[in-house]
């Protein structure tokens, strides 16, 4: 980019000028690139399939300059009005522990809560669950503690509402049920419960639909981990599969991640999700340790379809997950495997031998990811991605609601193999607002597979 050729007048100019004087100069460091030292123990062969899940992700040196020439404008309102990004301040301040000997059980451990990700109808019940555990592995449970409840009934403003303030039970849980005075109209509204004792807290989503809401759901580990861990924590992503996701909340789908993973997990795979740039979704896992996750995935599922009069328009997984996605009612068209064919299944789904690449490029030219001509009611979440700064407006309401009347579109001219273009990982929003992905740790959280009384 030439600063001195745009010096004509035009108001384009002056990010430029504001942007150099920031990067050149007598310390200048544009952009850095961490390689971890243990990679070059790593055979070299299988180095670029690590370097294309990492370099065409939120952490590129593309998406690294595009945030910079489009981030001014964002940036300067946010220093005019910082009424949009309101932080969170509780209601009262830290108060003593109900019990005594709370304060002893809770030396020495972090705090690992978590509260579901719920979706509900406008007119069913709107049930939040919460549950409050301490140590990775949910060794101190705590019992007969305050926890306020908070949502943000005004996604755009940034303000917290406080709802009431709930003990939790004997198992750490707390089950708050919205009354009718304070339901929450069709949207996408932010969670948050807070512990008194201590100010720790945990969020999650609750999602109210119309009726008809039409979805795609995508298997956590069937779909996007392409391996089991690398140095213990953070599986690889398989390439493209953030763009298909991407494809799908750009048409309007609501997106619902699903894994077999116990709640004790929610924090690290949310971290995970926001370290690839995943786009927002609601996601669910299992209640705690269970022996036959495949039952509570399609209990779970099962669920939504019949009490949130939710439509699946397509789902995605690993050959495990055929049978769930068939007992659904899923046509063979519309459930996608990753890996390799297999005779067994062939006449059970869709497989994605050639990867997500050409898969995405099917879908922009098929009518497979087109809605046809219905009066479905399709939610319009406005693009953002998990571990994206904290941007309210993301968050749609009735207003953005739309009802999909959708022209048929003309048939794509017959190629044997339509040619995959590069992935590009970077959202929309972000070249829009700018905002990039947040670093994020390591891998693997949750959303808890429970509404309101049943659970998987």
């Amino acid at each position: 980019m030439s600063v001195l050729g745009l010096q004509s007048g035009l108001g384009a100019s002056t990010p430029l000028l504001i942007i150099s004087s920031n990067w050149w100069g007598s310390k200048r460091l544009d952009y850095a690139l961490y390689c971890p030292d243990v990679l070059t123990a790593f055979p070299t062969v299988a180095l670029p399939h690590l370097f294309h899940a990492s370099y065409w992700e939120s952490t590129d040196v593309v998406a690294f300059l595009l945030r910079q020439v489009m981030h001014c404008d964002y940036v300067k309102a946010q220093e005019m009005d910082n009424s949009d990004s309101a932080p969170f301040s509780p209601s009262s301040l830290r108060e003593k522990w109900l019990r005594r000997r709370t304060h002893v059980k809770l030396r020495n451990v972090t705090a690992n809560h978590r509260v579901n990700d719920v979706i509900a109808t406008e007119d069913g019940h709107q049930t939040l669950v919460g549950r409050f555990m301490y140590g990775p592995l949910d060794m101190v449970t705590l019992t007969g503690e305050k926890v306020d409840v908070y949502v943000m009934t005004q996604p755009q403003s940034g303000r917290w509402e406080h709802l009431d303030t709930e003990v939790t039970n004997s198992s750490g849980r707390v089950t708050y049920t919205i009354p009718k005075s304070k339901k929450l109209a069709v949207g996408v509204y932010p969670i948050k419960m807070v512990v008194k004792g201590d100010q720790t807290s945990a969020e999650a989503f609750l999602t109210v639909l119309p009726r008809g809401m039409e979805c795609v759901v995508f298997s956590i580990d069937g779909s996007f981990a392409a391996s089991v861990s690398i140095m213990g924590s953070d599986p690889k992503v398989r390439p493209g599969a953030v763009d298909v996701v991407r494809h799908w909340q750009d048409l309007g789908y609501l997106i619902i991640y699903i894994t077999g993973r116990p709640d004790m997990q929610k924090q690290r795979v949310v971290s995970w999700l926001s370290q690839h740039n995943f786009p927002q979704g609601m996601i669910f896992f299992s209640e705690g340790l269970v022996h036959d996750p495949l039952r509570q995935k399609t209990i779970f599922l099962r669920n939504l379809v019949q009490e949130c009069h939710i439509k699946i328009n397509c789902a995605y997984g690993s050959m495990k997950d055929i049978s769930v996605y068939s007992m659904l009612g899923l046509n063979p068209n519309q459930i996608y495997i990753v890996g390799r064919p297999s005779k067994k299944y062939q006449n059970q789904c869709q497989f994605l031998s050639e990867g997500y690449a050409v898969h995405l490029s099917s879908l922009q030219f098929s009518h497979r990811a087109r809605p046809k001509k219905s009066s479905s009611v399709r939610m319009v979440l406005r693009k953002g991605s998990f571990g994206l700064s904290a941007k309210p407006d993301f968050l749609c309401k009735r207003t953005h609601l739309r009802r999909t009347m959708s022209v048929q579109q003309p048939e794509p001219p017959m190629t044997p193999n339509p040619k995959p273009e590069r992935a590009q990982s970077q959202p929309e929003s972000d070249k829009d607002h700018g905002g990039g992905g947040g670093p994020g740790h390591a891998m693997w959280a949750r959303g808890s597979m429970h509404r309101g009384d049943t659970t998987p």
